[in-house]
């Protein structure tokens, strides 16, 4: 008992200590050199039991902000004790040199076994929300999508790090020999879209047994695909695409009556001198002007939630919280995701990456007095004056005229 509560007065310490600091951002390059000529493991190791602690301190201390009730949640409670045990065993290397070989092998397995511990906090939050909202309907809503793009950009980063240090000092291989670490120094970006699109196509005609074909076009001058490749992570880029090709197929198979001609799906890439953008286009009818912000709002769809019988297969639309993910993806390293619509035609989605691995920068949540003001006020004021459609404004003339009738 007593070895328990020292162990956990040494963490407390330790989380007041590093919740001070801010994190340390790198590049795509630095991440690339590092793992190529600079870098060792014991440098790696130094840099990572000193850097955790500083993201998993600054995110748990927003976490702790979080309203009360989302707190005491079962699935939100699960996921800050995962977070917790994590920085707890980050913290025990804290006063290693990493000189002995046997502490830098202890130290990559519990990196692993931390990736491993943290691989379903994304489905375990979207649980923790789901029961919120049923039990207190709207509330506390744009805190929570304020806190949660944080909370997930900064699980992106963690796994980088760890996923890194992992796959170049490890006993797991990378996923190509040419792959420093997960960052491929020439990502083939047409391969990537090729692939997801694949995959995609796969899952709609298990749903829906039709898919639209893809046309691909490329800008600029380019002697081969190849020369469209850029330092990046392949994992990052498909993830984003893949979400962006489910969405695409299934409006256009949706807009479109049963067995007709199913236009197709259009990929524009161009590799300009410092961004390299994907514009995806597709027919499928397009989203209302006021439901793009919507898209990228957690628990958001608009498709019907997935059924739970349906677990032997991936659901190719449901749970909302793919493009708000494909974006954190995107602004990671300096880069975005944007979408624009017709309204009955079509959408289009822009990716941008930057070309640049020098100025391909994480993009990193940082917890001080003005994120901490984010969450003491439950309701959001607006500044604006509202929509036809608030309730603000459901006040009728008669009723606004008695309020502001003049003092006799």
């Amino acid at each position: 008992m007593r070895l328990t509560r020292c162990l956990l007065l040494q963490t407390l310490k330790g989380f007041d200590k590093y919740a001070k600091f801010h994190p340390s951002p790198l590049s795509l390059e630095e991440m690339f050199l590092f793992g190529t000529k600079t870098g060792t493991e014991q440098s790696s190791f130094e840099f990572l039991r000193r850097e955790l602690p500083v993201r998993l301190a600054n995110i748990m201390m927003e976490m702790n902000q979080l309203p009360e009730p989302l707190l005491n949640v079962p699935s939100v409670t699960m996921v800050s004790n995962w977070y917790k045990k994590s920085f707890a065993e980050i913290l025990s290397f804290e006063n290693s040199d990493g000189k002995d070989l046997d502490t830098l092998s202890t130290f990559a397995d519990t990196l692993v076994v931390i990736r491993n511990r943290h691989a379903n906090v994304v489905e375990t939050m979207a649980q923790g929300v789901m029961e919120l909202k049923d039990r207190y309907g709207e509330e506390n809503m744009d805190t929570l999508q304020y806190f949660l793009n944080r909370f997930f950009t900064s699980r992106i980063s963690i796994r980088m790090l760890i996923n890194q240090h992992a796959l170049l000092y490890g006993s797991q291989l990378a996923n190509h020999p040419r792959h420093i670490g997960c960052i491929d120094p020439k990502c083939n970006v047409l391969e990537v879209v090729k692939d997801a699109y694949a995959n995609a196509r796969f899952l709609c005609e298990q749903y829906y047994l039709t898919a639209p074909e893809l046309e691909l076009i490329t800008h600029g001058k380019h002697d081969s695909e190849e020369d469209i490749s850029i330092v990046y992570v392949p994992s990052h880029l498909y993830h984003m695409l893949f979400e962006l090709f489910k969405n695409s197929l299934r409006a256009v198979v949706e807009h479109f009556p049963v067995d007709s001609t199913l236009p197709k799906l259009k990929v524009h890439v161009c590799k300009g001198k410092e961004d390299l953008t994907i514009k995806l286009c597709d027919q499928g009818g397009g989203i209302p002007y006021n439901n793009i912000n919507k898209l990228f709002e957690y628990m958001y769809s608009t498709a019907p939630s997935p059924s739970c019988a349906n677990s032997g297969s991936a659901p190719l639309a449901g749970y909302g919280y793919g493009l708000p993910l494909s974006r954190l993806y995107a602004q990671y390293f300096q880069g975005d995701l944007v979408v624009s619509s017709v309204d009955g035609f079509g959408t289009d989605a822009y990716i941008y990456l930057k070309v640049l691995s020098n100025e391909a920068n994480e993009c990193l949540p940082i917890y001080n007095k003005t994120s901490a003001r984010m969450y003491e006020s439950d309701v959001v004021v607006s500044d604006w004056t509202s929509s036809p459609k608030s309730p603000q404004n459901s006040r009728t003339f008669s009723t606004l005229s008695r309020t502001y009738q003049p003092r006799t």
